[in-house]
């Protein structure tokens, strides 16, 4: 099946049920609404000249129209590249250009950052949701309403896809390594995963789920919105989290269960205000894109009244390989990533020796299922790199596995520094940096951050004194502003080794 098929086979039954709603507007979309108005717009995407395969960038906070966009696109047989709304216009380009996007779908505030960057990009079809601020008409990047793609009744145009090859989605990722790159998911990547997951998290119909992290991270993607809508469950969006705004929205939309990142995770236990609010209707919580301290963990279990465990992932596994199951939370300790999802196998690889780890010995995780990605967009080398023998997915994660098959995340091997849930490269900033005119040489690394778990820090080697603030003001005007150095300390000389490669390790002590 395609993932549209899959997600809303069963929608149209479903009628007026509630699949989504804005926690701040009350905008709503029922299934039947949500089932036609995806056929609609597929067919008027049709119309302008869409055809299988083509790509379309979504750029959106979460909205109920997040939604209808995204299966518009699935049902006329398009790919969905979802976009951070917080990156540069450079950043845009970037990802517009090496997607090949031939659509862009925004937000009414995201709409002006989207024209520019479509211009820039050459695109010509840039449509708006809702009822925000169009950019000027005429030219490249000029707006029109996403309702102008609603086109009368019946189904959307007919496919011919095969669901095991063709791409559905291309979020993106930094991976083990590098820059980020476009993660070529297909309709079985995802389709599988969220079979998989299902089996552990018994979404139903009856449930409300909080849509607080974002749809355009792949963790909102799969694990909230499809899942959710694939169940007949409700999702609450948020279109920016606070902290009493997600409370509240706990509390007035009766939230059974709460989807989680470990800032938020933070913030529930150690924020005065979560007692202020009646959290009685949560049966569970889960917490993914990031590791999760216990102690936090325990705090925040208390303040809620409900357990909370992680699970585990990447983009390039759609994301889901290990989830503790819902019938196992009593019984699976706090600070482990679970069990691994049915139709998947794990090794722990030595990173020394390249052979499997002894037993009750860590290693990095390799996982191999339906759900790990066709490749890199555009980049074999990388692709060859992060899938190796025979289907295997290298984390660079390390991890070990007791004796109950409950894994435990232990490091990173990999060098990514994840603040808030969001990777951030460090060769990327230190690209940046090294484009300081009075910059020599510069190398970042992930240092323990009060909000954000981990943020960038850089170690900076200058020709003449500067000034950290102006410094990292610099910066911040050249990427998103997750990516943001924190923190700048300068030095005479960065280590390496002989080779060249920075000792990162020598930085953080």
């Amino acid at each position: 099946m395609t993932l549209v098929e899959h997600v809303l086979g069963n929608a149209l039954q479903r009628g007026d049920k509630v699949a989504l709603v804005d926690a701040t507007t009350g905008q709503r979309l029922t299934y039947r609404e949500l089932a036609k108005g995806a056929a609609a717009a597929a067919r008027g995407l049709a119309s302008r000249g869409m055809r299988p395969g083509d790509v379309v960038a979504i750029m959106s906070h979460n909205q109920p129209h997040y939604a209808l966009a995204v299966y518009a696109v699935l049902a006329a047989g398009g790919v969905v590249t979802p976009v951070n709304p917080a990156l540069t216009t450079g950043e845009l380009v970037k990802q517009f250009v090496s997607t090949g996007a031939k659509v862009i779908v925004s937000s009414g505030q995201a709409a002006d950052k989207a024209a520019e960057a479509a211009h820039e990009a050459g695109i010509q079809h840039h449509f708006v949701l809702g009822d925000g601020q169009l950019a000027p008409q005429g030219g490249p990047g000029a707006a029109r309403p996403f309702s102008d793609l609603l086109i009368g009744e019946g189904p959307p145009p007919p496919l011919d896809l095969d669901p095991a090859t063709a791409l559905a989605a291309l979020p993106f990722s930094s991976g083990t390594t590098g820059v980020s790159k476009g993660v070529m998911l297909t309709h079985r990547n995802l389709v599988a995963n969220l079979e998989q997951v299902g089996v552990g998290w018994k979404v139903e119909e009856a449930d409300v789920l909080s849509a607080a992290l974002p749809f355009f991270h792949i963790y909102g993607f799969t694990i909230i919105l499809n899942a959710a809508l694939r169940a007949g469950a409700t999702v609450v969006t948020l279109g920016r989290y606070s902290l009493t705004s997600y409370l509240r929205m706990v509390q007035d939309f009766k939230v059974t269960r709460a989807l989680l990142a470990p800032p938020m995770v933070l913030d529930l236990a150690t924020a005065r205000e979560v007692d202020d609010y009646d959290l009685s209707s949560l049966r569970l919580a889960s917490c993914g894109a990031a590791p999760l301290d216990v102690e936090v963990t325990l705090r925040a279990e208390r303040r809620i009244g409900c357990l909370i465990r992680q699970g585990y992932g990447m983009t390039e596994a759609s994301p889901g390989t290990h989830l503790v199951p819902d019938d196992l939370f009593d019984t699976t300790p706090a600070g482990s990533v679970g069990l691994l999802v049915p139709n998947t196998d794990a090794r722990l690889v030595d990173p020394v020796s390249g052979q499997d780890a002894g037993p009750g010995e860590p290693g990095e995780l390799w996982v191999r299922g339906p759900q790990v990605m066709a490749g890199y967009l555009h980049n074999p080398a990388a692709t060859a790199e992060t899938v190796v023998d025979d289907g295997w997915l290298r984390t660079g994660d390390i991890v070990r596995v007791d004796e109950n098959g409950v894994f435990w995340v232990v490091d990173r091997l990999k060098e990514l520094i994840k603040y808030k849930g969001y990777q951030v490269a460090p060769a990327e900033l230190e690209s940046v940096l090294l484009t300081h005119p009075d910059v020599l040489d510069a190398a970042v690394v992930g240092v323990p951050h009060a909000e954000g778990g981990e943020a960038p820090k850089a170690f900076v080697v200058t020709a003449r004194a500067l000034d950290a603030s102006e410094l990292m003001a610099w910066t911040a005007e050249r990427v998103a502003p997750y990516k943001k150095v924190r923190e700048i300390e300068f030095i005479d000389e960065i280590p390496k080794s002989p080779a060249g490669k920075i000792l990162r390790r020598l930085l953080r002590r």
